[in-house]
């Protein structure tokens, strides 16, 4: 990774929790519309990930999606209008979280459903085969979408007409509440790969450039047209399945202990700092700019009006 992917991809890690922070704050303050799911601790995967795609590459996300919609370059302020229930944001404050596409920068949207994404991205890929292009389709999901049939299915077909798509499982430990060591009967849920003909890549989810240099050989491999790759990232996150969730399935020495040991953001800055590709007032700056980027984010959002009623048909059906 040069010097210049290294500050890029910190900024973007930087982003990401600072969106995930302020949205906690606004959901305390009662002006978030629905629920959220944060991204905290997992920032990583998403900006090794997307640090190789280009605007034209496509992804699809999850419930706990805000991370991979900042990575691929979405605007913070259409994404807290659309937290916000406004028309300015990007579902016109109709998605609200769980919702948020941008086909501009080739997000093909955080989907609610668990595994959902994953289908769509196969066709995302199937596209780019049969019109002869080198994009690339990625999918995130989380551990617990490994188990659902449309990763099987999926994976199958994009194995079987090498299809160019990559496949990234984020291991957050746990599938809502349930543990993954209670949910797999195997150890690593990269071998699954073999079954399919494909390579299965487990790495650190924690460390963005192993993320970086694994994604950047599965893109490269998918883009030559030699099929898809499964990537399955270790990790953690921060706070509960949702923001206000008890988690009584976990401990509180389990979650200090993750939290403390498994900070993306913490790691990061040590190696850009020790391997002398920025100083640590230079990424203290950066923090300062992202800060003040989300406030002018917020303020922004805050702005905007309240989304509209729906008007039938057009706003359900797509014009000619």
């Amino acid at each position: 990774m040069d010097r210049k992917t290294a500050r890029d991809v910190y900024r973007v890690m930087r982003r990401i929790r600072g969106f995930e922070e302020r949205s906690a704050t606004l959901f305390g303050e009662n002006k978030i519309w629905g629920t959220i799911h944060s991204y905290a601790g997992e920032e990583a995967i998403a900006a090794g990930v997307c640090a190789n795609l280009r605007d034209d590459d496509w992804i699809t996300s999850t419930h706990r999606g805000h991370g991979h919609c900042i990575a691929k370059g979405a605007d913070l302020g259409k994404m807290f209008a659309e937290l916000l229930g406004r028309e300015t944001g990007y579902c016109r404050g109709r998605g609200g979280s769980m919702h948020i596409a941008d086909t501009s920068k080739g997000n093909l949207g955080a989907n609610g459903i668990v595994g959902g994404g994953i289908p769509i991205a196969t066709g995302a890929a199937l596209t780019a085969k049969q019109l002869g292009t080198d994009q690339v389709a990625v999918s995130f999901f989380g551990d617990g979408a490994a188990n659902q049939g449309t990763f099987h299915e999926s994976l199958n077909l994009a194995a079987i007409w090498k299809l160019p798509a990559v496949y990234v499982c984020e291991n957050n430990q746990y599938a809502e509440s349930l543990p993954v060591k209670r949910a797999f009967a195997v150890d690593d849920i990269a071998v699954r790969a073999a079954g399919y003909g494909m390579p299965g890549l487990r790495i650190d989810g924690r460390d963005v450039r192993a993320v970086y240099d694994a994604a950047r050989e599965a893109i490269a491999r998918a883009r030559a047209g030699n099929g898809p790759t499964l990537l399955v990232a270790d990790s953690y996150r921060h706070e509960g399945h949702y923001y206000g969730d008890p988690r009584k399935y976990q401990s509180k020495d389990e979650i200090e202990g993750w939290r403390k040991r498994f900070d993306p953001l913490t790691d990061a800055r040590a190696w850009i700092v020790d391997e002398g590709i920025a100083s640590a007032a230079d990424l203290d700056a950066i923090d300062r700019e992202v800060a003040e980027e989300i406030d002018r984010a917020v303020a922004w959002a805050d702005a905007g009006p309240l989304a509209s009623p729906i008007a039938l048909p057009g706003d359900v059906y797509a014009g000619d």
